[in-house]
């Protein structure tokens, strides 16, 4: 019996005494695997209510929180050969510890004593220098010395002038009395005359006022020479006075010039003493970068130029090292369409290799072996591979990273994002929507969301 109709018989009929009832009647195996389903699908509907941790996951590698404590390669200064090794790799060196010391090689450097010998020349272009600066005191002076003369001999030369003017005008007068004496001897020689023949007045009295007249007028004669000998004697004192002054202009002139001469000699000097001491200091500084140091405490890596007896060009890497006691950071690369979704301060959990671990990305409370961090910064300027890089650096508040990380090496990055249901994360992939993702302040953008308070 199939046992398909809706009247039984089988609360009728001892179905135990017939082998056909056994044989067509279902298994309790086909209940058990519809309980299985049923109890499966209950679950399965329960489950899609559970939170759901909507995340990003990239690749990322182990760096350094701060550009200087990177990795970095220590160059020659100068160019050089090697002469000794003072570390070895993989040696922990103190800030300032020598790593190497180089000997010259161009052949204007190889004077052991350039330094000092550079030094006597500072000191004998700084005489030179001192000397100028003397003979220039010392024209100064002598300039004041000629403008203070030309001062006296001025007021000297005007008080002659002066002098020669009151000569000239005190001859002129002696002159115009000489010619009124010669005019009443002429007219008084004449009255003689007439009186004389006329027989008024004897022949002595005639003769003595013709002797008056020639008297007078050797008198007259005498002032005008007199009077043109003053005029001359002005002349040339005027003449004097043009000549003292341009005389004396000259030599100041000429002293000013020697001046000027001394002091471009002095700025040349000067120019030329401060080139020797530039030389100086470069010599000296260069004696310095013979030995390389390092620049702060740090590790040996790797010897680019190894041996001794090479040469290294100026500018060349000599060394790798690596800082010690570098605060460790994960560099991530993230597509464009995913760094929206990255901030500042979003947490970030990570799976080193090396280090076993057992991940729910969507339950990072589940999580086994991760270790979490934060972000730390983010670039602005897309990288060759068409990915942004984030700066994620450790969180101090939980567990600390593993102290045998080293730069360089490979992590898993799981950036966590809103928590959402599983349901809505199923049909968010199925419909290839981006996640949905927060801010700080407790704003969702794309969805609408209450502020915290």
């Amino acid at each position: 019996m199939l046992n398909i109709s809706e009247n039984t018989i089988l609360d009728k009929v001892d179905t135990s005494r017939y082998r056909s009832f056994q044989r067509t009647n279902l298994s309790r195996a086909n209940r058990t695997f519809k309980r299985w389903l049923l109890s499966i699908l209950i679950i399965f509907i329960v489950m899609l209510f559970l939170p759901w941790t909507q995340n990003i996951q990239t690749k990322g590698k182990v760096t350094t929180l701060y550009p200087d404590q990177r990795p970095q390669t220590i160059h020659s200064t100068i160019g050089g050969r090697v002469e000794k090794w003072y570390v070895r790799e993989g040696q922990l060196v103190k800030a300032g510890d020598t790593i190497v010391y180089l000997s010259e090689i161009k052949t204007e450097y190889f004077d052991p004593d350039l330094v000092g010998r550079t030094g006597s020349q500072v000191a004998a272009v700084e005489g030179s220098v001192g000397s100028y600066s003397n003979k220039v005191e010392a024209l100064e002076n002598q300039i004041v010395a000629m403008e203070q003369e030309l001062k006296f001999k001025n007021e000297q030369l005007r008080n002659k002038l002066r002098q020669g003017r009151l000569k000239v005008t005190s001859d002129s007068i002696e002159l115009v009395r000489a010619k009124l004496d010669l005019d009443v001897a002429q007219n008084q020689f004449k009255r003689a005359e007439e009186m004389y023949e006329k027989g008024l007045i004897p022949l002595t009295t005639f003769e003595q006022r013709k002797l008056k007249v020639q008297e007078t007028a050797t008198k007259r004669l005498d002032a005008e020479n007199k009077w043109n000998i003053s005029r001359n004697e002005l002349d040339n004192a005027r003449i004097e006075f043009s000549t003292v002054l341009n005389e004396y202009a000259n030599k100041i002139a000429k002293a000013e010039s020697d001046k000027f001469s001394t002091l471009s000699e002095r700025f040349e000097s000067e120019n030329k003493l401060n080139k020797l001491k530039v030389e100086q200091e470069n010599y000296r500084r260069r004696s310095g970068f013979y030995y390389i140091t390092a620049p702060q405490d740090c590790y040996i890596t790797q010897a680019v130029v190894a041996g001794v007896g090479e040469t290294v060009k100026e500018g060349a890497p000599v060394v790798t090292i690596m800082p010690a006691g570098a605060k460790l950071a994960v560099e991530m690369y993230v597509k464009p369409i995913d760094l929206p979704l990255v901030s500042l301060g979003n947490r970030v959990n990570f799976i080193f290799d090396g280090w076993p671990a057992f991940v729910f990305s969507g339950w990072p409370n589940l999580t086994f072996g991760t270790y979490e961090g934060e972000v730390f910064a983010m670039d602005n300027n897309i990288g060759m591979d068409g990915t942004y890089r984030i700066l994620v650096a450790p969180q101090e508040d939980v567990k600390p990273w593993p102290t045998a990380l080293r730069p360089g090496g490979g992590a898993q990055c799981v950036a966590l994002l809103n928590n959402v249901p599983l349901w809505y994360e199923m049909w968010r992939k199925v419909n290839g929507f981006p996640p949905d993702f927060y801010e700080k302040e407790g704003t969702v953008i794309g969805k609408e969301k209450t502020p915290k308070n």
